[in-house]
């Protein structure tokens, strides 16, 4: 029996071994970076969708609409429709990302001019929504976009050039007017998304740490201002730092939304109360199926579902990480860093806030919440990082040659049927 133990250790030390041999190979093939954003962005979106389903089904099914169904109706021809610009897109030649940037920024600002006319339409606050017939639409996503885009454009043009004033003041310039008229719809959440997306490019991009420093000092000062200036606003951060107080130490309702949250992932445990039993989306959590959709995760699936939904974010972090430093080009580099920003930090913010440690400030958790814009957006960024992966040498062939391999197996079965 003394021998029994140190055998099943040497078996398990074993299988860890095999596996992690397994996974240096996966690593090694052509395609690997191109998989793995590919693979937890599409898991992340089917996951949305399917949560989306099971948060909004109760408050959708009520007199006002036709349909149970309709919210999830809605996310799902988003979500298809994101798909396939996202393939359409990681088929696009880098060098057309790079010289589409000025008419996608162009176009991204001209978009978000338009909450401030009468197409603009005021959601819990902020006026960044413009409403077209069924239609409604939030600019400000479409702008990250352009940031990306223009930053790494810009960083790119850099590289043998002094940073200047003279020279940053086209780029101050576009970046500026693109944050002032998200922040004149009142939609701060979105502007400290936009500061860290921007941050993020100029670091890695090689932008000097003085003037680093200084523009974070500078959105650091805007954000506290509009902060302390909006009683909403102070009113989110202070619900933040004094933590729970139940209904009775919370008659205006300040804590009642992330009080909620906290509820909702408690009462979870390890495996959830099992998929759709979800008690906190009958009208008591605020934004179930959209930024606060975290916990009903965690409510319905459990600490291992919401784990598996970051470990998600994890892969696909590690993905564009690799992206990052197997490029050469300095444009691919900082729009995946910049993408990197957006997507993983976004969520991060967002778990953040369901979690309890962070102010409610109004992010959307990517390809999982509901929101056509958002969801749409972050499919196009994704279909960019899988064009710059399949841009790397090699990667188009290999993938040419999978998919020849797939319809070729396809016409071997039908076939023999």
């Amino acid at each position: 029996m003394t021998g029994a133990a140190p055998s099943r250790r040497r078996g398990f030390r074993a299988q860890i071994t095999e596996l992690s041999d397994r996974w240096q190979r996966l690593l090694a093939r052509k395609t690997a970076t191109f998989y793995l954003i590919l693979i937890p962005v599409t898991a992340l979106t089917g996951v949305g969708l399917l949560m989306v389903l099971s948060a909004s089904s109760v408050t959708s099914g009520d007199a006002s609409v036709s349909s149970a169904f309709s919210v999830f109706l809605r996310q799902a021809i988003y979500a298809a429709s994101g798909l396939a610009l996202m393939f359409a897109v990681s088929f696009t030649p880098v060098k057309a990302s790079f010289r589409l940037t000025y008419v996608v920024l162009i176009l991204s600002l001209i978009l978000q001019v338009l909450p401030l006319t009468p197409l603009g339409v005021s959601i819990n606050g902020n006026r960044n929504w413009i409403r077209i017939g069924p239609v409604q639409i939030q600019p400000s996503e479409f702008v990250k976009i352009a940031l990306v885009l223009f930053t790494a454009r810009y960083m790119a043009l850099m590289v043998r050039r002094p940073f200047t004033i003279k020279n940053m003041a086209g780029f101050l310039f576009f970046a500026g007017a693109a944050v002032v008229l998200v922040l004149a719809g009142q939609d701060l959440g979105t502007v400290m998304i936009l500061f860290l997306v921007l941050g993020t490019a100029l670091l890695v991009g090689g932008l000097p740490k003085r003037w680093i420093f200084g523009l974070a000092a500078i959105a650091a000062v805007s954000v506290a201002f509009f902060v302390m200036t909006s009683e909403n606003r102070m009113t989110r951060v202070m619900a933040m730092l004094s933590g729970s107080r139940g209904e009775a130490g919370d008659p205006l309702g300040a804590h009642w939304q992330s009080d909620h949250g906290l509820y909702a992932l408690a009462s979870g445990g390890w495996l959830g109360v099992g998929l759709g039993a979800s008690r906190e989306k009958w009208s008591w959590l605020p934004e179930a199926h959209n930024d606060f959709i975290f916990a009903i995760i965690g409510e319905e699936l459990g600490l291992l579902g919401a784990a598996a939904v970051i470990g998600l974010f994890a892969l696909l972090g590690f993905g564009i990480y690799r992206l990052m430093v197997q490029t050469t080009s300095v444009f691919v580099q900082t729009a995946s860093a910049a993408v990197f920003a957006w997507l993983i930090g976004q969520a991060g913010v967002n778990i953040a806030v369901v979690a309890g440690i962070a102010p409610v400030i109004g992010v959307p958790l990517p390809f999982v919440s509901y929101g056509g814009s958002s969801m749409l957006a972050a499919l196009i960024a994704a279909g960019l990082l899988l064009s710059f992966a399949r841009s790397e040498t090699g990667v188009a062939a290999a993938l040419a040659e999978r998919r020849s391999r797939f319809w070729g197996s396809l016409t071997f079965l039908k076939r023999r049927s």
